[in-house]
């Protein structure tokens, strides 16, 4: 190759460097003066809540041109409601972000995400996995899932495909539980405090990562019956808890299971739209991950007890990509769960 071919070679590869460059410091300038909002699809006080309102406390800091981020619940149908906003009305320019429900692929596949793609949505990051947990009523009758396949117990639940009406009725289905659902409330710390009052008798789904921040106790001192936990395996502060998997009585049933319970890998992340530009994408991805790597924010959630385990949104898109390659069967089998 001729003195020349290489210089204009050079010369045309600084270009597109400063090109890409100045599209970044463009895309990153876009965010300056603006307002952010984290939509939270459920009501005030759950997991969702808890680490939506987290990342809006300090996600800003690390955007180019400083935008303030404004938490807003916007609760219904197991968080479809703020996703359906989300894919249809909302912005696509990045001023719109979400804590949504972490099985929002699962639920997609099995046609009870109103026509949801949850492939088309971009992860930022995850803030934590999280394990959906069956909570009951300290002092109450039932301390065991076995008490749960002797007499029949109430659940509360959210409404639409939400973990809290999927868990309890797969539990019907294949482990026996003579579960009634009482649905309707607006989440978690809704239904706990149902729970509480003596209206239901389990919370038919509650993030561990929640409770140990409103009902630390709950889980440290055992203060409240905790029946199953929707994990691969059991989780080291719950060694004492089955799994679904562990409480099936069929091999088909251990199966629906398993799938259920890998949600628990998406846990609480903060997802965008479909069709925000992948310039302001990376601005924001590359804004997370020095959020949960900043040793104020490490201080922060250790003083809260918020636990941080933080991942890509990179990875939270191939997790996504990894759920729509189920088996058919298999997810034909949780589509008939939550027709029930």
């Amino acid at each position: 190759m001729g003195k020349n071919k290489i210089i204009a070679g050079l010369l045309g590869l600084v270009g597109l460097l400063g090109a890409s460059g100045a599209q970044a410091q463009s895309e990153a300038e876009t965010f300056r003066g603006q307002t952010i909002r984290m939509i939270i699809g459920y009501g005030p006080g759950g997991g969702y809540d808890l680490y939506g309102r987290f990342a809006a406390e300090f996600l800003g800091q690390f955007i180019p041109g400083a935008p303030q981020i404004v938490p807003q619940n916007m609760p219904g149908a197991g968080s479809f409601v703020a996703a359906k906003y989300l894919a249809g009305p909302g912005p696509k320019d990045g001023t719109a972000m979400a804590s949504l429900v972490q099985s929002l692929a699962l639920d997609g596949l099995t046609g009870n995400a109103a026509g949801l793609d949850a492939t088309k949505f971009s992860y930022i990051g995850r803030l934590t996995t999280n394990i959906d947990l069956g909570i009951a009523r300290p002092g109450g009758a039932l301390n065991t899932f076995e008490d749960a396949r002797q007499r029949e117990f109430t659940v509360g639940s959210t409404g639409g495909a939400s973990p809290a009406v999927l868990l309890p009725t797969a539990l019907m289905t294949y482990g026996g539980a003579k579960f009634k659902l009482i649905r309707g409330y607006q989440g978690i710390a809704e239904t706990l405090i149902a729970v509480e009052r003596g209206e239901v008798d389990v919370a038919g789904s509650g993030g561990l990562a929640g409770l140990l921040v409103s009902h630390p106790s709950w889980v440290m001192e055992r203060k409240a019956p905790i029946i199953y936990q929707a994990a691969l395996k059991r989780h080291a502060l719950l060694p004492h808890v089955p799994t679904l998997e562990e409480l099936a009585l069929t091999d088909e049933g251990r199966q629906v299971m398993r799938a259920i319970s890998s949600t628990a890998e998406i846990g609480r992340s903060i997802v965008l739209p479909p069709g925000v530009p992948p310039a302001r994408v990376a601005v924001l991805r590359a804004a997370f991950q020095a959020m949960v790597k900043d040793p104020a924010v490490l201080a922060a959630a250790a003083k809260r007890n918020v636990m941080l385990d933080p991942a890509t949104g990179e990875a939270m898109d191939a997790v996504v990509q990894d759920t729509t390659r189920m088996p058919k069967d298999i997810i034909d089998k949780v589509a008939a769960l939550l027709k029930m």
